[in-house]
């Protein structure tokens, strides 16, 4: 075991460090809080890639409730966080352009874990205008295959089950979460405590999504975007997201990026809201290029940049062939090592079509980076900046050692 305390710009001298087994997690033994200036511990399987069974900061045996009241599960404490030079991020100071998207980060107990772990890009999960539950349990397991997706190949079913495989640092999750959202009260007050957990260098990104009555004109979920935007940046959001794809969704608001020209509205209603705060969107996986241009031309001088690629969208079944996440719930979101390469296509798409048609864009790559050399293909590709979604969960050491080999990222 090794003592080591963390860099003293990340830590708050209002909050000390945090032990989520001080929680009295089942499983997790008790240990003392240190107090601020006490050397922390960190296991030193932290510091290379996981090899055996580890359940991981999000308890998949557990609900989404239960994670989001608990925070991360995660047996010691974080460190040492390299030392890097400074880098921007649409116009903010940071320590890397190395970061987690929309996902995993449920509230500020989430952000500040991961940003005491040196991910310095923290997106807090997607929030909506109304409470929404989420999805029943099950909502992650594992895929059962070796081989990468075909990106082109939309109906192929995947084979889900709820145990972990043995190795996890090459794997392929699948979620069905349906984007829930605690109620605007709750999330803004939460997004505040968010802005105050990071530290120097580190930038809180807040993602939303409208949700669409039945029926509803384009221009109310427009307005409501923007709406959203506004209310994420009051709350202390430096950056403002918006959710256009979600791939284990059953509501309309899980393709908007399919409509090239919504997702322009939709960009400038949120330019209007926020100003000169950084606007990016989310989207899904295109397999054809040219609605994926014609994409990237339609929200060009409104969104600051399109992050790619929001999961895989494919149906899911258990090994008995029915739906592994039950009936209605059929296509479920494909993350981790089998979309990697498509995912990674688009990035190299998209930053072809920007600098073809010097669009005013940048691109945030995102899909199966689980080691240094993911984050690196996104890099070489052209990525602006490079997230990752389900990794970090059963791997909270990636960002450490990503800035110790490549401090200039």
């Amino acid at each position: 075991m090794l003592l080591i305390s963390l860099p003293a710009t990340c830590r708050k001298n209002s909050r000390p460090p945090i032990f989520v087994a001080d929680r009295d997690q089942p499983g997790l033994p008790n240990r003392p809080r240190p107090g601020h200036h006490e050397p922390i511990s960190v296991p030193t399987r932290y510091n290379e890639p996981p090899s055996e069974r580890v359940m991981g900061t999000y308890r998949i045996d557990q609900s989404y409730d239960w994670n989001y009241d608990q925070g991360p599960s995660f047996e010691g404490s974080l460190g040492p966080v390299p030392e890097t030079p400074e880098k921007e991020f649409f116009g903010y100071p940071v320590k890397s352009r190395i970061g987690i998207a929309a996902g995993l980060l449920l509230n500020s107990k989430w952000i500040e874990f991961y940003a005491r772990a040196g991910f310095d890009l923290l997106t807090y999960k997607t929030v909506r205008r109304a409470y929404r539950p989420c999805y029943e349990p099950p909502n992650w397991a594992f895929i059962d295959r070796d081989s990468p997706l075909d990106g082109a190949a939309r109906s192929e079913a995947q084979i889900a089950g709820p145990g972990q495989p043995a190795e996890i640092a090459r794997t392929t999750s699948t979620v069905s979460f349906g984007m829930p959202s605690k109620d605007p009260e709750t999330w803004m007050a939460d997004v505040a405590q968010a802005r105050e957990a990071i530290g120097p260098g580190q930038v809180l990104i807040v993602s939303s999504v409208a949700t669409p009555a039945k029926g509803a004109a384009a221009e109310a979920m427009i307005e409501e975007f923007g709406e959203l935007a506004g209310m994420a940046k009051a709350a202390g959001a430096q950056v403002v997201e918006a959710n256009l794809s979600c791939p284990n969704v059953t509501t309309a608001e899980g393709d908007i990026f399919m409509d090239a020209a919504l997702s322009g509205r939709i960009a400038a209603a949120m330019r209007k809201a926020v100003g000169d705060t950084p606007v990016l969107l989310k989207v899904g996986y295109i397999p054809e290029r040219a609605p994926l241009d014609a994409l990237l031309r339609a929200v060009d001088g409104k969104a600051s940049g399109v992050i790619l690629v929001n999961g895989v969208s494919r149906p899911v079944r258990g090994s008995d062939g029915r739906p592994y996440f039950g009936t209605g719930r059929e296509n479920a979101g494909i993350l981790g090592t089998g979309v990697r390469d498509a995912c990674l296509g688009s990035v190299r798409d998209a930053v072809e079509t920007i600098g073809r048609d010097k669009l005013d864009l940048k691109v945030v790559g995102v899909g199966g980076v689980m080691a240094v050399e993911d984050a690196q293909a996104y890099f070489d590709a052209g990525a602006y900046a490079v997230m990752m979604g389900g990794a970090p969960m059963y791997d909270p050491g990636l960002a450490i050692r990503f800035k110790a080999v490549h401090p200039e990222w």
